[in-house]
């Protein structure tokens, strides 16, 4: 009994046989991560100046930069606040609001708009498959789905920034995508080599399709599909893609004209299909669009809004220099569209050739400087100018500020 007692005392007090036994560690489980700590915040401002050395007051887009032109001076192109993060493993929210947009027939600036607003649900634990839900981009076209942070030109080309103004509406999306391939979506942007982003190998996916921040008006999706697939050919990367929707657009009354025809019910037929090619500047790098399609669009014969053909595209060839910590992006883009703009007064028809000769200089990650030069001419009618073709040239500068 004595010995009993013993090795009981000697347990107690943390010796046997000359050895130490360590006091237990506590289970209690880690508290568990508020929702805040998953939040992430991000932005951009751009400034510009559109008017060193322009030969045209009268030369503008409207759908562009609205500081083009006569009484355009210095601009707050945007100032974009992003707040985003992963809430769960399958649940992703992005939210982006705009401080520099104008309202359409207001003077007023900087006004603070909506812009994405969106969750992705994931459908498995990789989240290969997932669910897009609320305001964001629409999966056509390349360059309408890249980033106005991380393209070169300093505005979007005509001819299928035309299919959808902003480039965003109200729908919900499949995307997929294997793992592999959705980092390297991911590696595109982060190196700087001015990938579009992650919108799935495959995306198909319902909207509105009367463009962002305004209602449906016809009870009516319109259905959209794309597919893409960046491979990797030797040390390059190439992107080919294929996409295309199709809808019924409602003019709205706050876009006509008095005096203008249209169809008594103002619905069109909105169908575009476009092709995409692309290859990753590592350092030269090719960027190709081209769409046709029919819509909307102001036939000045007739003083009436038609169902018309469209066609048009761009090529862009830029470079990747790098100077020490420096980079720089000299590019050259021509572009061409001839069809009509849904979503401006009287569906304005426009016929657009144009070259933007570039550079864009990142001295650091936090700041970036553009010059462009532009050459245009623009024919763009609507029922108030039924005879209204531009051409011109201006010198463009935009400095832009990464957060």
């Amino acid at each position: 009994m004595k010995k009993l007692l013993f090795l009981l005392l000697l347990l107690a007090t943390g010796t046997v046989y000359g050895q130490t036994t360590s006091a237990p560690v506590s289970s209690a489980p880690a508290p568990a991560k508020q929702w805040f700590q998953s939040v992430s915040v991000r932005g951009y401002v751009q400034a510009r100046y559109n008017r060193l050395l322009e030969t045209n007051p009268d030369l503008n887009c409207e759908q562009c930069d609205k500081s083009w032109g006569r009484n355009g001076g210095i601009s707050l192109r945007r100032v974009r606040v992003v707040f985003f993060g992963q809430l769960h493993e399958r649940i992703y929210f992005y939210i982006q609001p705009d401080f520099a947009s104008t309202i359409s027939g207001s003077s007023t600036l900087h006004v603070g708009l909506l812009r994405d607003a969106y969750i992705d649900v994931g459908l498995d634990k990789a989240s290969q498959f997932r669910v897009r839900v609320g305001q964001s981009k629409i999966p056509y076209g390349f360059e309408n789905m890249q980033s106005s942070q991380n393209r070169l030109p300093l505005d979007r080309n005509d001819a299928l920034n035309s299919a959808i103004a902003n480039e965003r509406d109200l729908g919900a999306f499949v995307y997929w995508a294997p793992t592999a391939v959705r980092k390297r979506f991911s590696k595109l942007v982060k190196d700087g080599l001015k990938g579009s982003g992650d919108y799935g190998v495959v995306g198909v996916g319902v909207f509105n399709g009367q463009t962002a921040n305004r209602p449906d008006l016809n009870n009516q999706r319109h259905v959209v599909a794309r597919v893409t697939y960046p491979l990797e050919v030797g040390q390059h990367i190439i992107e080919p893609g294929l996409q295309a929707y199709t809808g019924e657009y409602v003019v709205g009354k706050d876009q006509l004209s008095s005096g203008v025809k249209h169809h008594p019910d103002l619905r069109y037929p909105d169908q575009r299909v476009a092709a995409t090619f692309v290859l990753y500047p590592q350092p030269f790098g090719v960027q190709a669009e081209y769409n046709i399609g029919r819509g909307p669009e102001f036939n000045p014969r007739t003083d009436s809004i038609e169902t018309r053909r469209l066609h048009g595209g761009y090529i862009l060839l830029n470079y990747r220099l790098h100077y020490g910590q420096q980079q720089f992006y000299p590019f050259l883009r021509a572009q061409y569209y001839n069809g009509g703009k849904k979503h401006e007064r009287d569906a304005r028809s426009y016929a657009v050739h144009e070259a933007e000769l570039g550079v864009e200089w990142q001295p650091f990650p936090a700041f970036e400087l553009v010059t462009m030069y532009t050459l245009s001419s623009r024919r763009f009618e609507d029922f108030q100018r039924p005879d209204n073709r531009q051409r011109g040239g201006l010198l463009r500068l935009q400095a832009q500020v990464n957060f």
